[in-house]
C-alpha cells in the first residue's frame, strides 16, 4: 500500500522560512511527478509547485521566486523550501505524487496535510 506522509509544517512569522517534506513509501517502481497543492479555509486547494523525475519544475505564480521545489529520487521524498512567507500562504499544504507501484498500476495519491499558519 502506498503513502505519503508530510512533515515540516508549523507556525512561522512573515518572512520566515519553513521546508516541508513528504516521502511516498510502499511497493513503488517509479514516480513520475511529485508536487505541493494548498488549501486555505474557505477556499479550493490550488497547486503550488511541482517536480519531474528529471528536475523540471512549475511554480504557481503567488510562489515564485520564493518558494523551490526539489527532490531525492533515490528516497521517493519531495521537499519544498519556503522563503519570505506571507499571511496569505497560510494553508494546509498537500503532497500529491503520481506513481506506479506494485499491484495498482499507474496512480495518483495525496498526502494528509499539513498546516502552515503565518502569523505574528
Amino acid at each position: 500500500q502506498v503513502q505519503l506522509v508530510e512533515s515540516g509544517g508549523g507556525l512561522v512569522q512573515p518572512g520566515g522560512s519553513l521546508r516541508l517534506s513528504c516521502a511516498a513509501s510502499g511497493s513503488i517502481f517509479i514516480v513520475y511527478n511529485m508536487g505541493w497543492y494548498r488549501q486555505a479555509p474557505g477556499k479550493q486547494r490550488e497547486f503550488v509547485a511541482s517536480i519531474i523525475s528529471g528536475g523540471s519544475t512549475n511554480y504557481a505564480d503567488s510562489v515564485k521566486g520564493r518558494f523551490t521545489i526539489s527532490r531525492d529520487n533515490a528516497k521517493n521524498t519531495v521537499f519544498l523550501q519556503m522563503n519570505s512567507l506571507k499571511p496569505e500562504d497560510t494553508a494546509v499544504y498537500y503532497c500529491n505524487a503520481d506513481l506506479l507501484s506494485a499491484g495498482r498500476g499507474r496512480q495518483n495519491y495525496w498526502g494528509q496535510g499539513t498546516q502552515v499558519t503565518v502569523s505574528s
